[in-house]
């Protein structure tokens, strides 16, 4: 079962929360965290990105960064631009976005529960991503950026969520992109010790929904700590980390697209008669569609919209990866056709996020840089989970989820 401890949470004074909150680090690039940050010495991009404050020219993962977001997190805590509770509490996160709102109950997750596979992942983390967010946590001696995990719905938490969130929030404001953000904190002992008794006993798993890295660079991080430690209880601080849990049924899970910048010395008739093996293929002229339902794709060349249906026995229906939407088109398509073989390493793929839309695949095949696109029914819930449960491996770019948590809202320190 699943260990979910309260903590004493470093936070934002109420009416700097919203100049403090940062969207996630790794969803922007240094110049435009930099303009994000312009003008607001509350930003968090001082801590998560606090490249911003050093010369262009630095390497970014040099240790002089890191020493960077050590000074500027103690600065502003001692500006009192930070606060800290006084009481090990949890805490909601509610965002509301187009209308649905998601509750994530943010608190410690466990070292031990990730390294024993009671935290279980899906996507492959990569060892020079995970050096850098160790570098951030061993350096700064918080978990700055939140992990995003999903829980099977349990009514007990759902209850106690529901009753707490009636009352006043402690942060609400909406951000540029229409996103409501809410806080509440859970310091009452009897409703902290439900909660904590609740997982342990009822909960089985927590899911990594997005943040594999931070996840492996934090657990890794409390590892080391506790090796270190002759006199190690379990208890101390470091063996957490800060995670934002939310029941699996309220996550939206959206479209990973594809683009590719050529058709490896295809024409594009060559490659539509090659894909009508595969697929019922049907011309959508030049109106854009977008995916109703599993192993269908949209594709986008020479200025048309296809739907593709994928044939039944292109695909495997009794495993969990093979029959991704993902695991079809890289099977079906990318590899057979196209030449493109290693998602992770091919200069000749990028991946759109859909949250931009169909639109931003057409700009990019209709400019010239690419030459087909590809957009692909988002998986769900069920699929992340029963994969991770068969302890095997998505292809890399299946998941997007949004809204995206914000950082700087809650804090970890790795004493206490």
């Amino acid at each position: 079962m699943s260990i979910l401890k309260p903590f004493k949470g470093i936070r934002p004074k109420p009416e700097l929360a919203e100049k403090v909150a940062s969207r996630p680090y790794d969803v922007l690039n240094s110049a435009e965290a930099k303009k994000e940050a312009e003008g607001n010495p509350y930003s968090f991009y001082h801590i998560i990105k606090p490249e911003i404050d050093l010369p262009e020219d630095i390497d970014i993962h040099s240790m002089p960064v890191y020493e960077k977001a050590k000074e500027n997190f103690e600065r502003m805590f001692k500006e009192g631009v930070f606060i800290q509770d006084e009481k090990p509490s949890y805490y909601i996160y509610a965002q509301t976005m187009n209308g649905k709102t998601q509750y994530g109950l943010v608190a410690g997750a466990a070292v031990e529960d990730y390294l024993n596979g009671i935290i279980k992942k899906h996507e492959l983390t990569r060892p020079d991503k995970e050096e850098d967010r160790m570098n951030h946590v061993r350096v700064s001696n918080i978990n700055a950026g939140p992990v995003f995990f999903a829980y099977r719905d349990n009514t007990k938490i759902d209850e106690i969520i529901s009753e707490k969130t009636k009352n006043k929030p402690e942060y609400d404001f909406t951000t540029d992109d229409e996103v409501r953000h809410r806080m509440w904190i859970i310091n009452n002992d009897a409703t902290v010790k439900n909660i904590e008794k609740i997982f342990s006993e009822e909960v089985e798993y927590l899911y990594v929904a997005d943040g594999h890295h931070r996840t492996a660079a934090a657990a890794l991080v409390g590892k080391e700590r506790k090796d270190a430690n002759p006199n190690h209880t379990g208890n101390e601080e470091y063996n957490f980390f800060l995670s934002v849990n939310f029941p699996a049924s309220q996550l939206t899970i959206i479209d990973y697209n594809r683009v590719v910048k050529d058709l490896n010395g295809l024409s594009e008739k060559e490659l539509i008669e090659k894909l009508r093996t595969s697929f019922d293929i049907e011309n959508m002229g030049s109106e854009e569609y977008k995916p109703k339902k599993l192993h269908e794709f949209s594709m986008y060349i020479g200025g048309s919209w296809y739907k593709l249906t994928a044939k039944k026995g292109t695909y495997k229906e009794d495993d969990p990866v093979g029959v991704l939407d993902v695991t079809i088109l890289t099977e079906q398509i990318l590899a057979p056709h196209l030449n493109i073989k290693d998602l992770r390493r091919s200069d000749r793929i990028e991946f759109v996020g859909g949250i931009r839309g169909l639109g931003e695949l057409k700009k990019r095949v209709d400019s010239g840089e690419m030459k087909i696109a590809f957009a692909l029914y988002p998986v769900s819930m069920k699929q992340l989970m029963d994969i991770a449960d068969n302890n095997l491996i998505m292809p890399p770019k299946v998941t997007w989820f949004e809204p995206k948590l914000r950082s700087g809202l809650i804090i970890h320190s790795l004493d206490d």
